[in-house]
This record gives C-alpha cells, structure tokens and sequence, in this order.
C-alpha cells in the first residue's frame, strides 16, 4: 500500500517520521477519516474545512489543505481502489523540532500523513438491531471542537464500553449528555431529534450535519438542546451518527433498554435516506 507523507508517494512500510515530531511527543496536532463509497470521497470540503479550523485554532501552519483532495485521489489510483468502499485518514503535526512546549520556530514545516485503504465494514446487524452503549463521565479538555489527536479519554472511554460488551461511550458532563468516544449523539422524543449544540464541548461531526439535511428533506423535526442524563432512559430511539457509524442505532445503555429494545422508525428513515445519499 503506498502512503503520502511529505510530498511523496511511498510504501506504507518506509513511512517514517522524526522522534522529533511534536505529534509522536505531544500529539500536538489534527486528523481527518473521509468515508469513500465506491471510490468517491463523502464531504471531502466539509472535511477539509474542518481541518483548515483545527490548524487555525492551534495555530499550526499548513497552507495546502484544499490540495489533500488531490492526494486522495492520487491515492485512491496508485492503490487500485476505484470503485472501492475505503477510509482516507489525514494527520497533520506542528512538525520535528527540539522537545520544548514553545512551538519551534515559524519556518518549521508540518508533517502531513495521508493513507488511503479499503473499509471493512462493522457487521450488518449493528444497523439492523442496533449496539449497546454505556456512560461514562467527561474528563476531556474543553476544545472538543478540534479534531486533534489527543484522543486518550476518547480511547480509555471507547475501551470501557469494549470490556463492557458495548459499542460506544456516551460523555456525561454536569448531568448532560453531549456525545460518544467517537461519533454523535441524537435522542428522539415524540418524533423529534435533538442533539447537544454545536460549541467546544463536541465535536462538530460532518454526519451530524449531513443528519440535520436529511431531516429537513424528510419532515422529521430537528433541533440542538440538552439530553439530561435523567431523560436519556426515556428517549423513544437513539442514536449514533459518524463517519463510519453512518446512522447507528442504540438499543441499550447501561444494560436498560432503550423504548422496546429495536431501532425505531425515524431512525431506520434517516438510515435509508442517508444510504441513498451515498449510492
């Protein structure tokens, strides 16, 4: 498999970064996954804008984020993955430099790693009779709204739910549910969505966006707004949304089960409008 790391196209396995890399020694950087279905990246721009707000917000210098389209297709070719369902996961670091918390100086250039490969997917039943999830509580710092690659309370929250049988972490903060380890949280109530509101406490998930449209298309009722803890047992449907979790439902949380224990009807709407989408 061949990979993109600082302007080249190379075997996966000759990729190499510095010791130095402020990513490997203070995960000081922004990633990317872009779904590809049939060889087409999904919201490639929605992405891309994404990182372009991660690397201002930290302040790190790359200047040809637009340009990683082209990377991605040029991997999509060289790798054979035309018509392929595939990931593309893009990191972008401050770059190598002496170990100090100051960043190093303004010429520095960023370490840019794109890699393109064939997706497989989660097993089917877990869109048709949906996951369980657990609660776990939020200790992540308060700019969930960058995609940075400081993901240890995502990953220690993720592994939790692993060793509980689970699927997903929920994040509980002050009473509140916000979202997963790894993907959005939507609640239906009486045949409404709601969903925690954009700000720094999660991340704005480009499924998320994609789930407000299609509700818009189809009629269904859709706002941002709280899901205390002590309401979210009472939820009709819940659901994930991600770029890889699509539109997943949750049948239970915490061992109690959610409304009659099966994906509800505005869920499995939303599931297929979305598959159409991407077809």
């Amino acid at each position: 498999m061949l990979v993109y790391l600082n302007g080249d196209y190379i075997p996966r396995e000759d990729a190499r970064i510095s010791i130095d890399d402020r990513g490997f020694l203070f995960a000081d950087g922004i990633y990317e996954v872009v779904r590809l279905y049939g060889g087409t990246p999904f919201r490639m721009a929605d992405h891309l804008a994404r990182a372009r707000r991660g690397l201002d917000a930290l302040e790190i210098r790359y200047d040809d984020v637009d340009g990683i389209a082209d990377v991605c297709d040029e991997l999509v070719r060289r790798n054979d993955l035309e018509g392929a369902e595939a990931t593309m996961y893009l990191q972008i670091t401050r770059g190598a430099a002496p170990r100090k918390h100051a960043f190093p100086a303004p010429d520095t250039p960023a370490t840019v790693y794109t890699a393109v490969k064939e997706y497989r997917d989660h097993p089917a039943e877990y869109w048709t009779e949906g996951v369980a999830a657990i609660t776990v509580g939020d200790n992540r710092w308060s700019r969930c709204d960058i995609k940075s690659i400081s993901l240890l309370p995502n990953v220690l929250a993720n592994q939790r739910a692993h060793a509980k049988g689970a699927f997903e972490g929920l994040f509980i903060r002050d009473g509140i549910v916000l979202e997963g380890s790894h993907s959005n949280l939507f609640a239906v109530y009486d045949g409404e969505l709601v969903t925690y509101p954009l700000c720094n406490l999660i991340l704005g998930g480009i499924t998320r966006a994609v789930v407000f449209e299609l509700a818009e298309e189809l009629g269904i009722p859709a706002r941002e707004g709280l899901i205390p803890e002590s309401r979210l047992f009472d939820a009709d449907e819940l659901f994930l949304a991600g770029t890889t979790t699509e539109v997943m439902p949750i049948v239970t949380v915490d061992g109690t089960t959610i409304a009659d224990g099966k994906p509800g009807p505005v869920t499995k709407k939303l599931q297929e409008a979305l598959r159409a989408k991407v077809s």
